[in-house]
């Protein structure tokens, strides 16, 4: 009998500053988990009163039977929080990816898409049939010129993550909607890794720029800082609403279920109350980032996204394998993922970490560094 192979590492436990891998513990340095809200104790509480009051599942696409009183809930609560007019809920943040490009844009038309894009993105821009066309990785002025240089008919759209997962920078927002607001283009930003770090309240990149009124929408995720699962895409209620009648992954996806969509709510619901979780993920990365330089590991990133660049594949892997082996879990991140020779580990910061967590894997990964030179 034929079976698929599995991943290298198996995780036993809930998702904390410390995991279960293998059998060991382990400090997690490779979660999404920015927050800490993944295993939050009022996160489990509405996903378990959602399970007595819903049930398990929502039972059909939300154009059909799907769409419940708490998914209404939801979307109410992000277009709040994020300030715009409306949200509309989708199973993943990949789906959310996937729904907004081909309905916005089609044959005949231009999406201009940063080089560094995350995969969800690259495959909602192909699956559009407009014709792609990729800029240098975030480059305003190339933007700008190749926008400037394009006089075809047809409709133009920019899409850019906000913050990019790799490398831990952020887009030059405010220039690009400059860019894009004098080409009388459309602007889409995926925030996935921005929410909950960056802008007030960890609103995102949007908020941090000021830049609302020049994006057509925004897509976010409910799987990283907010800790759970599902999708989403906020903005203009006539976007979304024409989003509502032509985006497939909305039209013929079943609905999320009751428990995701009360624990996110709640997520959502937590961070709006207070600043502080955001403020502590910040703290922690400074942190880390100078004990780091301190031990004279160099690190890149501007973001609680700290890659580790080590060049060759095989000394990535052996930096992870000597981090396991010391009691720190990371994943070592090569190509495809990134360019070749540009291997790296990439070390996620949660505001769940104590900087004795921190201060323990700096020393570990100097060590290992070291060891793999």
């Amino acid at each position: 009998m034929r079976t698929t192979p599995r991943p290298g590492h198996i995780v036993g436990s809930a998702q904390g500053a410390w995991l279960r891998v293998d059998g060991r513990s382990v400090l997690n340095l490779c979660s999404n988990n920015y927050l800490g809200f993944a295993s939050a104790p009022e996160l489990k509480t509405a996903a378990k009163a959602a399970i007595d009051e819903f049930g398990v599942g929502a039972g059909g696409a939300r154009s059909i039977s799907g769409t419940q009183t708490l998914h209404i809930a939801l979307e109410e609560r992000l277009a709040e929080f994020k300030r715009v007019d409306a949200a509309m809920l989708l199973s993943s943040g990949f789906l959310a990816n996937l729904a907004v490009v081909p309905a916005l844009v089609g044959h005949g038309d231009h999406v201009y898409s940063d080089e560094l894009n995350h995969a969800s993105i690259v495959d909602g821009c192909r699956l559009s049939a407009a014709e792609v066309v990729r800029y240098p990785h975030a480059d305003a002025d190339a933007l700008h010129a190749l926008l400037s240089g394009n006089s075809d008919s047809g409709k133009r759209l920019v899409v850019t993550d906000g913050v990019f997962s790799m490398d831990g920078d952020l887009a030059p927002l405010d220039r690009i909607a400059a860019v894009t607001r004098a080409a009388e283009a459309m602007l889409v930003v995926d925030d996935a890794h921005g929410e909950g770090v960056v802008g007030s309240h960890g609103r995102g990149i949007v908020d941090h720029f000021g830049v609302c009124d020049a994006v057509t929408a925004e897509v976010g995720t409910l799987s990283k800082a907010f800790g759970v699962i599902g999708g989403y895409v906020c903005g203009p209620a006539s976007v979304i609403d024409a989003l509502r009648q032509r985006a497939r992954p909305y039209l013929y996806s079943t609905g999320l279920s009751p428990a995701d969509t009360a624990a996110a709510l709640a997520a959502v619901e937590a961070l709006a109350a207070s600043d502080e979780p955001v403020q502590r993920l910040w703290a922690n990365a400074r942190f880390f980032r100078a004990t780091l330089a301190q031990l004279g590991v160099e690190v890149g990133g501007e973001t609680p996204i700290v890659p580790v660049v080590l060049g060759d594949e095989e000394r990535a892997q052996d930096v992870a394998r000597r981090l396991f082996e010391a009691g720190v879990y990371v994943v070592p991140i090569a190509y495809p993922m990134v360019p070749r020779g540009r291997a790296r580990i990439r070390v996620m910061i949660s505001a769940a970490h104590t900087t004795d967590d921190l201060r323990f894997a700096a020393q570990a990964f100097a060590a290992a560094v070291s060891a793999a030179s």
